[in-house]
């Protein structure tokens, strides 16, 4: 394989990966998976989540496609694009880690944006975290944030129409 045709795989994955995170977060985070993610939307003083968990799902995620894709664990039978998928998976579980855990819930470093895309990174998330349970909520996605004043609308639309309970900061 040519290393545009692997570095196209790595990028494809690594864009299709919010794709993914956004679905995961929305429809199992936020859904039968409840369970493992409500302690990351109420306060804690403990280093580690529950959520911590669906880390190690991603993770599990690449390691298996870069199982797939060596010809030391699978032999003739290895698929290498599965080596350029587990990469994209892995760059993506960094950048998560480095906006979400990092820059969002400030877990690694302190550092509040002040403008650019950053800030509005931080904008979207508290915003995600504006909802009480796991009904309704806006931006589900981890590296692709929407503009915070229609996120902002859209809850206040959700709250009134019961589908979201709303902090009261956000819903004024």
């Amino acid at each position: 394989m040519s290393m545009l045709a692997a570095s196209l795989i790595v990028l494809a994955t690594f864009a299709a990966m919010e794709g993914v995170a956004w679905a995961s977060h929305k429809y199992v985070m936020h859904g039968f998976g409840w369970g493992w993610h409500r302690d990351h939307h109420e306060p804690h003083d403990g280093v580690l989540e529950k959520n911590d968990r669906y880390a190690l799902v991603g993770a599990a995620m690449s390691i298996a496609m870069f199982a797939a894709g060596s010809p030391l664990v699978l032999g003739a039978k290895a698929w290498e694009p599965g080596t350029w998928i587990g990469l994209g998976i892995l760059f993506y579980g960094i950048v998560y880690s480095l906006i979400h855990d990092g820059l969002v819930h400030q877990r690694y470093f302190r550092w509040v944006p002040r403008r650019g895309y950053a800030k509005r990174l931080v904008q979207a998330h508290k915003l995600h975290h504006a909802t009480i349970g796991k009904e309704g909520g806006v931006s589900f996605g981890f590296v692709i944030a929407r503009d915070p004043a229609v996120l902002k609308q859209e809850l206040k639309a959700q709250a009134q129409q019961g589908i979201a309970v709303v902090r009261e900061a956000v819903g004024d």
